[in-house]
């Protein structure tokens, strides 16, 4: 206790604190930091080797990893941090393809890490020119993250192993091996030359070596207090995000996770096929006796009659479930239409769902043919977004009917994403499900005045434009210009087509 005690003493006095680092001068020429700790709030890495090993791998590989966390601390007691580091790396990366680990770095792990960046550091950090992170965590997994959302120049990290004929990882790293100690000093002296940083920072003693070299040196002590820096500051806005778990998976929070699956699966089966027979009407009480919160607000119009044809209803879209509770809010069955959807889900649907061919005159002609035989719900983003965002609307749904009925859809799940771009969207209910209460929140806005349709002039682009306004403002969401290609390129790597997604492996 003593000598830790002397450690602790001799840090502070040879690097001070990071609240002393002052900034307010201008920028500063260059800034070496550590990860873990310094810029992330969390010092541990172990819930981002879980999110690859479940994301890139399988649940099954997430439990091994579970059930050696204890080993994993030992090591890091009593053996070393470069021993830890390569057991989380050997069980979260062999055997995996080096695609699959870099689509689940760009596509999942940025929203966790996004929302653990610690702020007084990250004050530092943009107030420098050239920008270098030094970590012991693999670069593939940090890299996307760090340079598209903190604006890092470089990643000095850990370089796994890759077998050539396979490109799969080994489970190993490269020489010299995971980037501790000295480690991290060589990798910054290479990358620097002659040239001193200006500013190093770390939060624990190995860190000390690459600190010693820059011109100015500052710990990041772990503080309970310590605050994220909310997400609108950082360089890049987070609007699209993949993968399963909604929280981050620590320890704890994976081990109730997992104890929760096999309940969780037996309720979702039971939620999904009690209802699927079940009048719409009654089901609007049969949810909330299952733990399915259903909130409706708003008055749903009138069902059509002789003269009076049937609605359409443009929502915001959430989840694959949208239509499903819509029609369930007004109490009677309306069709949808949708794209991109397999027919085993068009063929579980308790509602008629209606594929939609990407040919603008043939699924014009299908939407009217609908609409003249009832009332119809469709989604004109194309696809989810989790963010409080929405996506372009397309024009299409504008130019068939004068009869549209913005419907603001909102959802809560605490525990699995009901979305997915790079897993199997047959099980989205599911999962939905598979919450312990998740939340559905319908609103029914007022119908469109007749001067804001394409009967009074509006061109299809206004009237697209307007109601998705409408809809962001009664969210309190923020309209883009973002489409499904951008969703699918970023998060997948392809174009969102069912053919581009499944048709090669």
């Amino acid at each position: 206790m003593a000598k830790g005690a002397e450690a602790a003493a001799a840090s502070a006095s040879r690097f001070p604190s990071i609240e002393k680092c002052d900034v307010s001068g201008g920028n500063r020429k260059s800034i070496a930091a550590d990860l873990d700790g310094t810029l992330l709030i969390s010092r541990s890495s172990f819930p981002y080797f879980m999110l690859v090993a479940i994301e890139a791998g399988s649940l099954f590989r997430g439990l091994v990893l579970l059930l050696s966390f204890p080993l994993i601390v030992v090591a890091y007691l009593f053996v070393s941090e470069a021993l830890a580091i390569q057991m989380l790396i050997y069980i979260s990366y062999a055997g995996l393809k080096v695609r699959d680990i870099e689509l689940a770095s760009r596509a999942v792990l940025p929203r966790f890490y996004a929302s653990d960046v610690r702020a007084e550091s990250y004050e530092v950090f943009q107030k420098c020119d050239r920008k270098v992170i030094v970590t012991a965590n693999p670069t593939i997994m940090v890299e996307p993250f760090v340079k598209d959302f903190l604006g890092c120049d470089k990643v000095i990290g850990t370089e796994i192993e890759v077998d050539p004929k396979t490109r799969k990882a080994t489970g190993f790293v490269k020489k010299p091996g995971v980037l501790v100690g000295k480690w991290k000093k060589l990798g910054l002296l290479k990358e620097f030359g002659d040239e001193q940083p200006e500013i190093g920072i770390g939060d624990r003693t190995s860190d000390h070596d690459f600190m010693s070299i820059c011109k100015e040196g500052y710990m990041v002590h772990p503080s309970k207090t310590a605050k994220p820096v909310p997400l609108d500051r950082l360089k890049t806005p987070l609007i699209f995000h993949d993968g399963r778990l909604v929280q981050m998976p620590t320890p704890v929070n994976a081990l109730i996770t997992y104890m929760w699956l096999p309940f969780a699966f037996l309720l979702s089966i039971f939620r999904v096929y009690f209802n699927l027979p079940l009048p719409e009407r009654i089901v609007q009480y049969t949810y909330p006796m299952l733990g399915i919160n259903l909130v409706i607000k708003g008055t749903p119009p009138p069902p059509p009659s002789p003269g009076s044809p049937g609605s359409l209803y443009v929502c915001n879209h959430r989840t694959a479930l949208d239509p499903v509770v819509i029609s369930i809010a007004l109490g009677r069955k309306a069709s949808c239409v949708t794209y991109s959807v397999s027919w085993l889900s068009r063929f579980l649907s308790p509602i008629p769902a209606i594929a939609l061919t990407r040919d603008r005159e043939a699924d014009a002609a299908r939407i009217k043919s609908l609409l003249e035989k009832g009332e119809l719900i469709v989604c004109p983003e194309g696809t989810t977004c989790r963010e409080p965002y929405l996506l372009r609307f397309s024009a299409l749904f504008a130019e068939l009917s004068d009869r549209i009925v913005p419907v603001a859809v909102n959802i809560k799940q605490s525990m699995f994403h009901g979305t997915t771009v790079r897993g199997v969207k047959f099980w989205d209910a599911y999962f939905y499900f598979m919450n312990p209460r998740p939340t559905y929140e319908i609103t029914f806005l007022e119908r469109l005045p007749e001067e804001m349709t394409c009967g009074a002039g509006k061109s299809a682009i206004e009237v697209a434009n307007h109601v998705q306004r409408v809809l962001a403002a009664s969210l309190g969401f923020q309209s883009t210009q973002l489409t499904r290609k951008d969703k699918y390129m970023l998060l997948g790597g392809n174009d969102g087509k069912v053919e581009s997604m499944y048709g090669k492996k």
